[in-house]
């Protein structure tokens, strides 16, 4: 076994160590467990009655949980779909080459990403009331949808900031050096690279955006997953913990299939950036300089020959 560069193997002593801080945690995380189990069971919390709604009718589901789900799913959408390339185009804008264009774009990044979400979203429901003729029923699924893309679009600007400036200046070097114009050298040199970079964090901002559709049901009456829980636990007798606990595995779902498709598109990314590398002949080069010109794949080059 070849030894790690950065660290040295721990020894007899360190192992030993290890090993008994790892029994401590795990006596101390069982000992939780069964505390909180023992305190369900004390309570009545895990009898069969307080969670067969859950089970054996579907009208818990159709009534209250799949609605909420919807709505939720559509207000998380509409926030991502909107977000994501306005994100972009003030990250990159926040890089321009004129301090104008600059200044105004971090001044409106720095002024959204301070704000917390809920507020956004309560200044949006106010102001579709007073200067809008949204009907009051659609209300808080456009102030929902505002907050969240107000707030998540700063954030995600800031990650693609910061993934275009964690490339080696050699990339803009060398494209310019070619005769790139600065637009495509953002277009076809550093936007593709810094991609796979960005990926993992754009997705836990996907995953926020997701459970913050919540806070639009806490304040603004917005029917979404989490906001199904009180009906359901006044109208259908289904018990509060058990509905709790449902909506939390919804939630976990559906944030870990977006985290679960978000890896096998990165892994996905990285294979097909080491396994086709294109060579760009001089011919592409100068129509990539060239205003107007349309450059195909075959002009590019094709795979990367040895």
């Amino acid at each position: 076994m070849k030894p790690p560069t950065l660290y040295d193997l721990p020894g007899p002593k360190a192992r030993r160590h290890n090993a008994l801080l790892t029994l401590l945690f795990l006596a101390a995380l069982a000992a939780l467990v069964w505390w909180v189990v023992r305190s369900l069971l004390d309570k009545g919390q895990l009898d069969w009655d307080k969670w067969r709604p859950f089970f054996t009718d579907a009208g818990a589901w159709q009534t209250y949980l799949l609605p909420g789900l919807e709505n939720t799913l559509i207000a998380a959408s509409l926030a991502m779909v909107l977000a994501l390339p306005l994100g972009a185009v003030f990250g990159i804008a926040r890089l321009s080459e004129h301090r104008w264009v600059r200044g105004a774009s971090g001044t409106v990044v720095e002024f959204f990403r301070a704000i917390p979400v809920l507020i956004l979203m309560l200044f949006a429901n106010a102001a579709y009331a007073e200067f809008t003729d949204v009907s009051p029923d659609s209300r808080p699924l456009y102030a929902v949808v505002t907050g969240l893309v107000l707030y998540n679009a700063s954030v995600l600007a800031e990650i693609v900031r910061a993934g275009i400036l964690s490339l080696p200046q050699g990339q803009t070097d060398a494209a310019k050096a070619i005769g790139l114009r600065k637009n495509q050298v953002m277009r076809h040199v550093l936007l593709p690279q810094s991609v796979t970079a960005m990926l993992p964090a754009i997705v836990s901002q996907l995953v926020v955006i997701v459970k913050d559709t919540a806070l639009g049901g806490a304040l603004l009456g917005f029917s979404e997953l989490l906001a199904s829980v009180r009906p359901m636990s006044a109208n259908y007798g289904a018990n509060t913990i058990a509905s709790f606990t449902v909506v939390a595995v919804i939630f976990v779902l559906v944030n870990f299939a977006l985290t679960s498709f978000a890896s096998w598109l990165e892994g996905r990314l990285r294979r097909g950036r080491k396994s086709t590398g294109a060579v760009l002949r001089p011919d592409a080069v100068n129509a990539l300089a060239t205003p107007g010109e349309h450059v195909s794949r075959d002009d590019l080059g094709g795979p990367g020959r040895g």
